[in-house]
């Protein structure tokens, strides 16, 4: 699916700056952040703001295009992927990883029983990734 196919399946208005920011999130997984996103493109579209970046992923995210990850305090990262999925963020080169995790649907159950609607479940890890913990570079 194209970004433009993307963005109408959400009922996004396709624009330029739009199909530019929704492909960059669904070629690059490596989890951007706003300057990330804007350093990127703002060679290919000139015309393209920070806040431009910053209201596009705030749109992408009210219409369930796009997570963003506060996995870091620091900087909110945007993710295109948006099935359930856990995250894993290495303390020693900062980088964030997709993480499969099994649905566990009793906990969600319980809430249910509760009369609570859960709606999100966000999943953060912390801790050196193998690439990190190969290298023998731990976080002390």
């Amino acid at each position: 699916m194209t970004a433009y196919e993307y963005l109408l399946s959400y009922h996004i208005k396709p624009s330029v700056q739009r199909i530019a920011i929704m492909d960059y999130l669904l070629n690059h997984k490596t989890h951007p952040c706003i300057d990330e996103i804007y350093t990127a493109l703002c060679k290919e579209i000139p015309t393209l703001s920070k806040t431009t970046v910053y209201n596009t992923l705030k749109l992408f995210v009210e219409h369930g295009a796009a997570k963003m990850l506060t996995i870091d305090e620091k900087n909110a990262c945007f993710d295109g992927d948006v099935h359930p999925h856990a995250h894993f963020q290495c303390k020693v080169c900062n980088k964030i990883y997709d993480v499969e995790i099994p649905q566990n649907l009793s906990e969600a159950e319980s809430f249910r029983k509760e009369g609570f609607i859960v709606e999100e479940v966000h999943q953060y890890y912390k801790g050196v990734c193998p690439e990190c913990a190969e290298k023998g570079l731990m976080n002390n």
